[in-house]
């Protein structure tokens, strides 16, 4: 009857806790009648319910986590471990709980739900065949708790790359759905979104990170890398190799890697970065229909492919051997918002390779200088571009002209010039128009190109005004409650970084860390759409004999 009373009546849930209701509750999931413990299971779930945060609170200082978890390992009634898991999800979803499920719960949500819901068996038997994800309630539950836990933060991101089995089962459930074609579902989603948050920092934050760190890339080498371009690039691209040329002298061409040799097989959280992760999350671009699995996916490339470690540049050359620049490419024009900034960020993170960089001045141009144009006209009402993607978008042109005086061609050849210059002239984003007018700088910068642009009516002043217009006020902020250090600037050498030294590229300047590429739920605080992004298990509504689901 509480659980009733309980659901979606804030006044109710306010009142149980005032009453001190809730110790009772936490206590009964250890009563010895499995219908208590099933019903006092229940009224938690829709107590932990909703954005009062008080209750989660309240839960959490009775020794709530401790005892669900307890109720999950002993409970073999499938309706309790849904509720068990729905209540979890719930309170995952308030930050000071993260850290205490992930303590208390995760080896149990992993080993309990996790592994064996994904099919994935740590000794499979050679004569059997690979057991598929079962998309249970209580895996999407689990799923979803440990999606909004991997977002809290350096600890909690090592905890669960460090939990034994968990990653390769995450894998195994994902390449069971692209194998199944079964990609747009919520438990994909979650396991996608994992998978992003836990690529965020690898390159920092793995044991023995340090042995694969690069030297800091030095200036890309001017425009004379453009001019290595060979017509056989366009085969990244789905075009025809080049009269006469065999496999062999393709793969050659696309400057084959030796990966590290291996005298066993990767596993636990080697698996995140290991080059073959690439065809999976290219499979899911390709496949999904779920704008938050899409996103997910093209960010974790972009963590992947960030940093200055042997992994990142074994990354960016998989995805354009793999034929996956077409497939980002594409997503740039997606109707979604933030899919669309995600694909930016990964793609300037891919250009960080010359052979991609070369690539993506030839083919995304277009896309990209068409979302600028969006910037200002939106096809629809109600399509405009949010500011973070105005400058993604931006950020990426200006990587791909920087150093490259094919790709500034290219930019010419799409009428980029007067869509940026109108940007920067019409926006009201100060960082809008700073984005726009550092592209407008590279591309005047080029002497080749000063004749041409002179012919169609552009001077030395209009770029200039362009750069004044950039400025602001002297100290002003970022609007939007954002802060230019967890964004960068479109030249991280303005900050006096060398060109290229970038860390991971945010898609998001969220929360006071900066984790733009986690998953995280302040969006909502903001006025996004929170359309797909349920964090918590919806309460239930229950009759007075049953609960229905």
């Amino acid at each position: 009857y509480l659980q009733h009373l309980c659901f979606e009546n804030e006044g109710v849930k306010r009142r149980v806790r005032q009453l001190r209701g809730l110790p009772l509750l936490v206590a009964l999931l250890d009563h010895p009648r499995a219908e208590v413990r099933r019903r006092a299971c229940g009224a938690l779930r829709n107590l932990s319910y909703g954005r009062d945060t008080d209750n989660k609170a309240a839960i959490r200082d009775c020794g709530g986590v401790p005892a669900l978890v307890r109720l999950l390992r002993a409970a073999r009634d499938n309706e309790v471990r849904e509720l068990v898991t729905g209540t979890l999800w719930n309170l995952s979803s308030y930050e000071p709980l993260k850290m205490v499920i992930i303590d208390h719960g995760l080896q149990t949500l992993t080993h309990e739900v996790i592994v064996p819901h994904s099919g994935w068996e740590r000794e499979p038997n050679e004569d059997s065949k690979p057991r598929d994800a079962e998309w249970t309630t209580v895996f999407k539950n689990t799923s979803g708790c440990l999606r909004n836990v991997s977002s809290d933060g350096a600890e909690a991101r090592r905890g669960l790359r460090e939990c034994e089995g968990l990653v390769d089962a995450l894998l195994h459930a994902l390449q069971s759905a692209v194998g199944r074609k079964d990609t747009d579902n919520k438990s994909v989603e979650n396991c996608v979104c994992i998978m992003r948050n836990l690529s965020y920092h690898v390159h920092k934050e793995v044991p023995g990170a340090d042995r694969y760190q690069e030297a800091e890339p030095g200036p890309p080498g001017g425009a004379t890398g453009s001019q290595r371009r060979r017509r056989d690039d366009a085969g990244c691209f789905g075009g025809k190799k080049a009269k006469g040329k065999k496999d062999g002298d393709m793969d050659r061409n696309f400057d084959t890697l030796d990966l590290p040799k291996r005298t066993e097989a990767a596993k636990g959280f080697e698996l995140l970065y290991q080059p073959e992760v690439v065809r999976l999350y290219l499979s899911l671009l390709t496949e999904s229909r779920n704008f938050n699995t899409l996103e997910a996916a093209a960010g974790a490339l972009q963590n992947l492919s960030a940093g200055n470690w042997m992994w990142a540049t074994y990354i960016r050359a998989t995805v354009r051997k793999e034929r996956g620049l077409p497939v980002l490419v594409e997503l740039l024009q997606s109707e979604t918002d933030k899919v669309v900034r995600a694909v930016a960020i990964a793609l300037r993170n891919l250009s960080l390779d010359r052979r991609n960089k070369d690539l993506i001045g030839s083919y995304a141009m277009a896309e990209l200088v068409r979302n600028v144009r969006n910037a200002q006209t939106p096809p629809r009402p109600g399509a405009r571009l949010e500011e973070d993607t105005v400058v993604a978008v931006l950020n990426t042109i200006h990587e791909i002209v920087s150093d490259s005086l094919d790709n500034a061609r290219s930019l010419l050849q799409a009428r980029g010039v007067p869509a940026l210059v109108a940007l920067g002239a019409a926006s009201q984003s100060v960082r809008e128009a700073k984005a726009a007018s550092h592209v407008l700088q590279t591309v005047w910068s080029f002497k080749e190109l000063r004749g041409a642009l002179q012919k169609d009516g552009w001077t030395k002043a209009r770029f200039q005004s362009a750069t004044a217009t950039a400025k602001g006020p002297k100290g002003a902020p970022s609007p939007g409650g954002f802060d230019d250090s967890t964004l960068p600037l479109v030249d991280k050498s303005f900050d006096g970084e060398k060109p290229g030294s970038r860390d991971v590229i945010p898609m998001e300047a969220l929360g006071p860390d900066g984790y733009s590429t986690v998953d995280r739920r302040e969006r909502r605080a903001r006025g996004s759409d929170p359309a797909g992004e349920a964090s918590e298990k919806e309460p239930l509504k229950v009759s007075s004999v049953a609960v229905c689901s």
